[in-house]
């Protein structure tokens, strides 16, 4: 096990370089980039964390339609409708010639009845941060050796806003890094889209419920899985699986499992519909409901 505190100084980092991203992105830096476009949906969806992905998982894809001539972007809200709990993600993303993807999220978790019976009250939301950036380091998902995926390394640094709650479920910390490895392919002779991702976290929930806790305090390898099946160019369905970390007592975490449908309504904008099944959260059994997005992309 590896302790890497990175700390405030990671999440300033990133927040500095988001932000020197939004204001280079100037419309004559996109104009200079429109002769590029990416195929319909090879872009993937973007996850409730930000990055680019299927909605649950990240992917090796870099945000935006832009290739390596250009600078592109999208902006996302999702919603996730369970049982006992609503959560909502929105945030948006730059992605610089097809190389480098930068990302801000906001998550919320409406904790509903469940937040009266934990004694935070009724309807109490949870609220996090997470600012990602994501570098393709070898291959192409769509085009080149079909036995070479796209790659990408990447970090999301994720700040909750609800350090006492996070004390009190036992939580370490209320802010945490992730750091990861992507692989993704789309085999277009049989429309086949195949990722897989290895993650390092000690997040709860996220980081929802904060970051490391009574049982266990160190970053632990998770591994992300997703197949996706191409029925045209504007509709892809397959599955995701995530596992998950179980650090802390007093509520355990189950891995994620989804089952997808995303529909490009145009180049521009998609849409997501998923059954999800997120099993424990916070003590609540069972989370098992639907998942809904919508994306913007240029």
């Amino acid at each position: 096990m590896i302790r890497i505190p990175l700390s405030a100084v990671a999440g300033c980092t990133a927040k500095v370089v988001v932000a020197t991203a939004v204001m280079t992105a100037t419309p004559a830096a996109a104009r200079e980039g429109r002769a590029g476009g990416k195929l319909m949906l090879t872009n993937g969806v973007t996850t409730i964390e930000g990055s680019s992905g299927g909605g649950i998982s990240t992917w090796a894809l870099i945000a935006g339609n832009e290739t390596v001539d250009g600078i592109g972007g999208s902006a996302h809200v999702s919603v996730i409708l369970l049982p006992d709990y609503r959560w909502e993600s929105h945030g948006a993303a730059i992605g610089f010639r097809d190389r480098l993807e930068l990302s801000y999220a906001r998550q919320n978790l409406d904790t509903r009845d469940v937040g009266a019976k934990l004694g935070i009250g009724r309807g109490y939301t949870l609220n996090q941060d997470v600012f990602g950036a994501k570098l393709r380091v070898a291959g192409d998902a769509v085009y080149g050796s079909a036995y070479l995926p796209q790659i990408a390394i990447g970090l999301q640094y994720k700040h909750n806003l609800d350090a006492p709650i996070i004390a009190a479920v036992g939580g370490r910390h209320d802010s945490g890094t992730d750091i990861y490895v992507a692989a993704t392919k789309l085999l277009l002779r049989q429309s086949i889209l195949l990722g897989t991702m290895v993650r390092y976290t000690k997040a709860n929930q996220n980081g929802l419920l904060g970051f490391g806790g009574d049982r266990g305090a160190n970053r632990t390898v998770q591994v992300e899985s997703t197949i996706g099946y191409q029925i045209s160019r504007q509709l892809v369905v397959g599955g995701e699986y995530r596992s998950k970390p179980d650090n802390l007592g007093f509520a355990r975490e189950n891995d994620w499992k989804t089952a997808y449908a995303a529909y490009a309504i145009s180049k521009n904008l998609t849409a997501t519909a998923a059954y999800v099944d997120l099993g424990s959260i916070a003590t609540a059994e069972r989370q098992r409901g639907a998942f809904l997005s919508l994306q913007t992309a240029f």
